[in-house]
């Protein structure tokens, strides 16, 4: 299977030429690798140049510098990049982060996922960053593929329409769960893990500016306030100790009041709350579940005794 990829990079300097040396490693190199620097004011471009010279399958494409990084920006870059792959053969693309890494047969892995299962329309890894790991401490299911390494089939990208431009994010999210809402499976695989080096939603501000940030993305995106409040008690566990919960309903809740237009359609938000609740009932049956059994067992055990 034949695939591309494309990075949007702003002043990745510090961390793009892991994502570099992961690419070139690959078991199986893609077709194309157009890297967009999206006006950054770093050295980020001049790494990239290094690359690109000795391996002809990757390509630099320089934008004008902006002032503000956002997301809206994020998919006019990945376009561009687009658009200079699309008239190319391939089978799946991917929309790959600037500072991450990960091991030599990452795309290998994801491309054979890809093959196994026809109706699987968007794929990628668990992942980790410094005292984070996506499989414990992340409320997503395995259904929820992280935006800095994604990989769609090329006719799954072509349903969705790609990528929507939408200022405060989102974009992956929306992304994928378009997707499911048109049939296709999406999966992230834990057998496999990629290094985040950079703390999620962190680039231009802290870890609790960050939970405030995800709170409000959680509104706009059309998320049920009775998934959020599990949500917080959650993220309440988690470092930052409370503050980080707090910040995340917080955000949530500034949202609501100021009544943020919602970027995405009735049909989706609808489609999103359902999956919520019954995700959510799925957990509250496993809790149920494990709490019974545990009754059962000290149960046993006093009678024993």
């Amino acid at each position: 299977m034949k695939y591309v990829l494309i990075t949007s990079a702003r002043n990745e300097e510090a961390f793009i030429a892991k994502t570099l040396d992961s690419v070139v490693s690959q078991t199986m190199l893609p077709e194309r690798w157009v890297i967009v620097d999206d006006g950054s004011t770093d050295h980020t471009a001049e790494i990239v140049e290094r690359y690109a010279t000795r391996y002809p399958w990757i390509e630099l494409l320089r934008l004008p510098q902006r002032q503000y990084r956002n997301f809206a920006a994020k998919v006019h870059a990945f376009n561009a990049g687009f658009e200079r792959v699309h008239s190319l053969e391939f089978e799946a693309i991917g929309n790959l982060d600037a500072d991450i890494s990960f091991g030599p047969d990452q795309f290998e892995f994801l491309l054979e996922k890809l093959i196994e299962d026809p109706s699987l329309g968007v794929t990628g890894t668990a992942y980790n960053e410094e005292g984070f790991d996506s499989t414990k401490d992340s409320f997503e299911s395995e259904n929820s593929v992280h935006g800095a390494c994604q990989v769609f089939r090329r006719q799954c990208f072509s349903d969705i329409g790609g990528y929507l431009p939408n200022r405060a994010g989102g974009i992956d999210w929306i992304a994928v769960t378009t997707a499911r809402m048109k049939g296709w499976k999406t999966r992230n695989f834990a057998e496999r893990r990629f290094r985040h080096h950079r703390r999620m939603g962190t680039a231009e501000r802290g870890a609790v500016g960050a939970m405030f940030s995800y709170g409000e993305k959680d509104y706009y995106l059309g998320g049920s306030f009775t998934w959020q409040l599990f949500r917080v008690a959650y993220r309440m566990t988690k470092r930052p100790l409370l503050v980080g919960g707090l910040a995340l309903l917080s955000g949530f809740c500034w949202a609501a009041l100021r009544r943020v237009a919602r970027p995405v359609s009735g049909d989706l938000m609808r489609f999103h709350r359902r999956e919520q609740m019954t995700k959510l009932k799925g957990i509250l049956g496993s809790l149920i579940k494990c709490r019974k059994i545990e009754k059962f067992y000290l149960g046993s055990n006093s009678a024993t005794r």
